[in-house]
């Protein structure tokens, strides 16, 4: 994806935190943004619905307990305050180390970030 290109409706099983297409269960509503093969921003409706989210984490955790290092950990803070009540909500984020890794053509985003992860030095 080396023109600007948007992917919409990604698996549900990659998208854990994104409410379900309204159309195909399968798929969620959410979208990302590439440019120059990065990826520049990260779109989707939130899932708010508790028990459901519930069902996602659990999910991911089996996933994780398989072996899938990416799959997400179970938040239950985040599941109470569903229970109490989230709006219709969503959003998306951009972040500027991407856009500056675009317009400088930095290869990897350690060379852009201002204070990137140290290694502790050995011995």
């Amino acid at each position: 994806m080396i023109q600007p290109t948007h992917v919409t409706n990604f698996p549900l099983d990659v998208s854990p935190l994104a409410k379900p297409h309204r159309d195909n269960p399968i798929l969620t509503e959410r979208t990302e943004s590439f440019v120059g093969t990065w990826e520049i921003a990260n779109m989707y409706t939130e899932l708010n619905d508790p028990q459901l989210q519930l069902q996602r984490f659990q999910e991911q955790v089996a996933a994780r307990d398989a072996g899938d290092e990416e799959a997400q950990m179970l938040d239950a803070d985040f599941v109470t305050a569903l229970e109490y009540g989230l709006p219709p909500t969503g959003g998306w984020g951009m972040g500027v180390d991407r856009i500056t890794m675009l317009l400088t053509g930095a290869a990897n985003i350690r060379d852009v970030i201002l204070f990137p992860t140290l290694k502790p030095l050995k011995g």
